[in-house]
């Protein structure tokens, strides 16, 4: 799943997209194979009462929507997107979410791996910024090490980027000095 373009500003590019790490969901799909196999086992000693077997359905559906498929749709629909010059944090399937942090304000970027994020390989990945109170913290980041030192790197491009003025300033610093020096060698003017 891509980032819309038209979402991005001029010049800008997409570098990579995450989603959570799949630890995310984890926990979910237990639950999920839980509730269908409880389902199972019960329905099978209650088969003849049918009104109970359509309750234990209700019930069985309700349990896995707020169990698996909430997770699960939250989860998939959870985008971090480092773009060459933000970091966009996209949520929500009919209700969105969002928080973008320009990479020239970024002062800090940290991680954290607990026991459990060694063995699966994520962690929480923390930005400090300049113009937030708060840090960004992005939860369950695959890789947050390598995703770290892909950050630090986008900020030190972004930053000679904002440091090397484009063609387009550098020609219109070009014609000011021009109009400035041809107004001092007009004849009449005030150089005395």
């Amino acid at each position: 799943m891509g980032y819309p373009k038209d979402l991005l500003s001029a010049g800008e590019e997409v570098s990579f997209i995450l989603r959570p790490h799949f630890r995310a969901i984890l926990l979910p799909i237990l639950w999920g194979v839980l509730v269908i196999t409880g389902f199972g086992v019960v329905i099978y000693y209650v088969w003849a009462i049918e009104w109970l077997r359509w309750a234990l359905l209700i019930i069985t559906a309700v349990l896995v929507i707020i169990t698996f498929i909430t997770p699960f749709l939250r989860w998939l629909t959870t985008q971090y997107v480092f773009t060459t010059r933000r970091i966009i944090i996209r949520s929500g399937l009919i209700a969105k979410k969002g928080r973008d942090v320009p990479l020239s304000k970024v002062n800090n970027v940290s991680f954290n791996v607990t026991v459990m994020g060694r063995i699966l390989n994520y962690g929480a990945l923390q930005i400090d910024s300049a113009n937030e109170d708060q840090p960004l913290i992005i939860e369950d980041v695959p890789s947050v090490e390598k995703i770290q030192k892909r950050v630090y790197d986008l900020y030190e491009s972004d930053d000679a980027r904002r440091r090397t003025p484009d063609a387009t300033t550098l020609q219109q610093v070009a014609e000011a000095v021009t109009e400035v020096l041809e107004d001092d060698i007009r004849p009449g003017s005030a150089s005395s």
